[in-house]
């Protein structure tokens, strides 16, 4: 058991990559070379993230303004995404609650960090956002039980599942909608478990674009909890340290307003849950395909 709540980065610098831990009102880093392993590595128990607590707490010290943030967990092995997981938004969605999740992949290459962009693609102009919490594994297993399964998170994060909604409905499965390139953002700290209430239950989330909220609830709301999530996804699966559970956005999302809201370039996208901070990115456009022709 960690005896604090502790709050870590991933970051870079002009010349390699780094995981530093919150202090005051700076973050005290070292290089993954000097650490032997990135955060994910530390996350396999809670042995060795007190270890990685006390090693960086006599780094040096510097400011977020220093370095570029990564996301927490830079490459995670999995991203397993939670569909329909509040009632309102399943409501708003035309659909009941589910009696068991829906399970959707995202991948890394999706990821940014707070403060990069989120990049509306040149296919589609039907980008929206998600405000959703982030449930990071800590140490791995497989067929736990719900009365266990939290024993197993390391920490909890914030995520904007951005969903490119015509690409999303395109067939049942909704991957492709959810996995273009620099859409989902995630961070910036990774929270520790410990002072957190249990499942991260009873947090006030939300999502604020350009300054108005568009999605506010409760992770209360959530049809299945964390506990239930983790047991259910490793009936099938080993789940490993820094994989990744999203675990859905309540109603609200724009593709469901009338009239619809997407984002745009010049946006400015915020997710906010209680005790966790804020998860801000803007919003720009891709940049135009340059193809080669054929000759």
């Amino acid at each position: 058991m960690l005896e604090a709540l502790l709050r870590f980065i991933s970051y870079t610098n002009e010349s390699e990559e780094g995981v530093a831990i919150r202090s005051g009102g700076g973050y005290r880093g070292l290089p993954v070379s000097r650490l032997g392993g990135d955060l994910a590595h530390f996350l396999r128990d809670d042995s060795a993230l007190a270890q990685l607590a006390e090693t960086l707490a006599g780094a040096p010290e510097f400011a977020l303004s220093d370095v570029t943030l990564l996301p927490p967990v830079v490459r995670p092995g999995k991203i397993l995404c939670i569909g329909l997981n509040y009632r309102d938004h399943s409501k708003e969605s035309g659909f009941e609650p589910p009696t068991y999740p829906a399970v959707f992949a995202r991948f890394a290459n999706s990821l940014v960090a707070h403060g990069d962009p989120l990049v509306r693609p040149d296919a589609s102009d039907l980008l929206d956002y998600e405000c959703e919490l982030a449930v990071v594994i800590g140490r791995g297993g497989r067929h736990l039980g719900e009365d266990e399964a939290l024993d197993h998170v390391a920490g909890y994060s914030l995520f904007n599942d951005g969903s490119v909604r015509d690409f999303q409905l395109k067939s049942d499965q909704w991957t492709m909608g959810k996995t273009f390139d620099h859409t989902g953002a995630f961070g910036p700290e990774l929270v520790t478990r410990d002072e957190l209430p249990p499942g991260a239950r009873g947090l006030r989330i939300r999502t604020v674009l350009n300054g108005e909220t568009m999605q506010e609830a409760n992770t209360e709301d959530m049809i299945f909890g964390v506990a239930r999530l983790v047991a259910i996804l490793s009936e099938a699966m080993t789940l490993s340290p820094g994989d990744v559970i999203v675990t859905g956005t309540p109603g609200g999302v724009g593709a469901l307003r009338k009239p619809q809201v997407w984002l745009k370039p010049g946006d400015e996208c915020t997710v906010e849950i209680d005790q966790l901070g804020s998860l801000t990115n803007p919003v720009v456009q891709e940049a135009p395909r340059h193809l080669v022709p054929t000759t």
